[in-house]
């Protein structure tokens, strides 16, 4: 089933164009790989479509209902999540941390406290509830993040370079936990350049090249 399709989606910085694409096309509860020389604006791709940076297009459909691009709709601010390649993390705890999105949208306390703990068992982060974020590694503020952002149950989860510079260990951690996100409906797409990522059985690669996506 189609989650989301965007007709003509177009990015530019001045005059220069970063991408202007035809129609860009992303299936439900499926994994993709976002890949392209430093530079080809794969993180200003997701960042459109998170709604984070402005970008045009002539047509969008969400989960099989047009509906306009701009302003950004809140259908897709509620259903998107991004996760930047170097996650910040809020000088409280990592409970707290993993629990924002939901405190933002003023679900109860008793409710969030449960889905927190689901969440950091899912991660298995949740031997650092208490910990101070400051003091986290690479590999554990990454899974922090996907924690952070699985608790909100995305449609549509977008990861920029989620295993860049972590050691062998948290990479693995990390990416054993990409199967887990598409099984449970969710969509990925992960900018990277990780040859285990690419890789991974079921995942489709999309390539930015020269502005143009090529399907792989």
């Amino acid at each position: 089933m189609n989650l989301l399709r965007i007709d003509k989606l177009r990015k530019a910085h001045g005059p220069r164009v970063l991408f202007e694409l035809e129609a860009f096309s992303l299936d439900a509860a499926h994994a993709y790989v976002l890949t392209g020389i430093n530079g080809a604006g794969k993180s200003s791709l997701l960042r459109v479509l998170a709604g984070l940076e402005p970008g045009q297009a002539s047509g969008v459909t969400w989960q099989g209902r047009p509906m306009a691009w701009s302003p950004y709709p809140r259908a897709l601010r509620e259903a998107i999540v991004y996760v930047h390649q170097h996650p910040v993390m809020f000088s409280t705890s990592v409970a707290a941390n993993v629990g924002y999105g939901l405190h933002a949208r003023g679900v109860g306390k008793a409710q969030t406290a449960q889905a927190v703990a689901q969440a950091m068992a899912w991660a298995g982060v949740e031997h650092l509830q208490g910990s101070d974020p400051a003091r986290l590694s690479g590999g554990e503020v990454q899974r922090v993040a996907l924690a952070r952002a699985w608790v909100l149950r995305p449609a549509l989860l977008l990861l920029d370079e989620p295993t860049a510079n972590l050691d062998g260990a948290a990479r693995e951690q990390v990416i054993a936990l990409i199967p887990a996100l598409t099984a449970a409906g969710s969509t990925v797409v992960m900018a990277c350049h990780d040859r285990d990522l690419i890789g991974m059985p079921g995942v489709q690669r999309l390539k930015l090249r020269d502005g143009k996506l090529e399907y792989k």
